[in-house]
């Protein structure tokens, strides 16, 4: 699979592209992946034994995955996804690359992220979705309702694209969900310190998982639906 026609940054100026500036900088934007990829990339994700994101490593992945993480992280398509967010000059920050495969229950609780990012981004690798809200990207208005929504939900479909100016308000989250839930996150850092740190921290969780997972899906199974966190 040829890595310059995965993302392209032209099909962000969609049609049916929603950006928009208040209560905070976000963009949703649909169809962002070719459909002949979609084999590829399916067989290319990381098989992860646990739920939860996971620190980038092009061991854990395949061709086609690999490539696509590389053309998320271009200086070029930080431009352009900042321009819509109004940061300029995104491609300066360092780059933090997670991958989730699976969610537990527990995740998806409202927050904002933590003021150590910049900017989110988030692209979508389910080839299908049950007729559910569970596990739907919801950006919001307040910290403690998860129905008060800014924009419709996003079902986390192949290709669904979804990225935000981290701010104090900048509140998202999803209902519960468990099960398989493919997503590539990139986040843009304030520093290469704060990248290191979490990058440690996400490697330690992960090898904290593998030994404790079914603790790990107990811990907080029977959350409250508009349940928030601290970052």
């Amino acid at each position: 699979m040829n890595a310059t026609v995965l993302l392209d940054p032209s099909r962000l100026d969609r049609p049916d592209t929603d950006v928009r500036q208040h209560p905070f900088p976000f963009m949703i934007a649909h169809g962002q992946l070719p459909d002949e990829a979609r084999g590829d990339l399916e067989r290319d994700f990381p098989k992860y034994a646990s739920a939860g994101f996971f620190p980038y490593d092009p061991i854990d992945c395949g061709p086609s995955v690999n490539a696509l993480v590389n053309q998320m992280t271009t200086p070029q398509f930080a431009s352009a996804v900042g321009r819509y967010l109004g940061i300029e000059n995104l491609g300066q920050y360092p780059t933090l690359i997670t991958l989730c495969r699976a969610l537990n229950k527990r995740h998806g609780t409202i927050h904002t992220d933590s003021r150590s990012k910049v900017a989110t981004a988030l692209l979508y690798l389910n080839t299908q979705w049950p007729d559910t809200s569970d596990g739907c990207l919801r950006f919001l208005n307040v910290v403690d309702n998860i129905d008060d929504l800014v924009a419709p939900e996003l079902k986390p479909l192949y290709g669904e694209f979804a990225v935000f100016k981290r701010c104090e308000n900048s509140f998202h989250g999803h209902l519960p969900y468990e099960g398989e839930r493919r997503v590539i996150q990139v986040a843009w850092l304030t520093s290469e310190e704060e990248k290191l740190r979490k990058t440690k921290r996400g490697k330690f969780s992960r090898a904290f998982k593998k030994l404790f997972g079914v603790l790990d899906r107990k811990l907080g199974a029977g959350r409250d639906r508009s349940a928030a966190h601290k970052n």
